[in-house]
């Protein structure tokens, strides 16, 4: 169990992580009975369950508890404002909803600390895989115990790009705009569909860079603290760095950032 890892990590890290732990318990035995859950439709590919819903309301009292008055910005609750205005959490309880309702383990809980208009911590945790990623500011990004950099690679022909777009974009034709300036310079594209995860595996190495448009705050707000404690390159869809207020991010390592930011970061054709 995660509890039996906290060892090293701070007392704000290990509040987190006791939080994200109790709700992914959750999120697992409901995957368990994927089937049988209670489900409404709100837009295109747009779902929500009731696993949102038990999973948010844990993460809320945990939080609450071990930090009462913070703040509160959440996916299916909105914002709660509460008597510390400085600190606001942020929170996904479930990214990667349309892979939950179809039985793909590609999914997660996504926590992150907002003070502020800064990110001090962050937490993405997928209960299927017991994957626990973890960062807080100046102190290093973590899979489980083991410290994270970003991979190595120099090259765009050997580089693997995961594509966060919101189904938005499929709508009005820019994620096809994105990936094809990407075709036949990149080694591949991937579209898992948990832009958290994406990236969560950018700051492991796992993927050499990630691009994501047109999302919301709770999409990245954890995973751009991680990957700039990892050792990667952070910029929203027009070169600033106002990634949480665009809801876009462009992420890689320090090798393939300059050359895939002369690709993507320029206006829509």
């Amino acid at each position: 169990m995660l509890t039996a890892r906290l060892t090293g990590r701070s007392a704000l890290v290990n509040v987190m992580v006791s939080a994200a732990e109790k709700a992914g318990r959750a999120l697992t035995r409901d995957f368990g009975e994927v089937e049988q859950l209670q489900v409404s439709r709100k837009g295109l590919g747009d779902f929500v369950s009731t696993a949102d819903h038990r999973s948010e309301k844990i993460i809320i009292q945990e939080l609450t508890k071990a930090r009462p008055g913070y703040s509160f910005l959440l996916e299916e609750t909105g914002a709660i404002e509460g008597t510390d205005t400085e600190h606001c959490w942020i929170v996904d309880p479930l990214d990667g909803t349309l892979n939950f309702l179809h039985g793909i383990p590609q999914f997660c809980v996504s926590l992150a600390l907002k003070k502020g208009d800064e990110i001090i911590a962050g937490v993405i945790y997928n209960p299927v895989l017991d994957e626990l990623y973890w960062a807080e500011k100046g102190k290093g990004t973590y899979l489980n115990q083991r410290r994270l950099r970003v991979s190595g690679r120099r090259h765009l022909d050997e580089a693997l790009v995961a594509i966060g777009t919101s189904y938005r974009d499929q709508e009005d034709g820019h994620a096809i705009n994105y990936t094809s300036r990407l075709v036949g310079k990149v080694a591949g594209m991937r579209r898992f569909g948990s832009a958290a995860l994406d990236l969560a595996y950018v700051a492991a190495g796992k993927f050499d860079a990630s691009f994501a448009a047109n999302l919301k705050s709770w999409d990245l707000a954890a995973g751009i603290l991680m990957v700039k404690e990892s050792g990667g390159y952070v910029c929203d869809a027009k070169g600033g760095q106002d990634m949480i207020g665009s809801g876009s991010a462009l992420v890689a390592n320090d090798h393939l950032f300059e050359p895939l930011s002369k690709i993507l970061i320029r206006p829509l054709a």
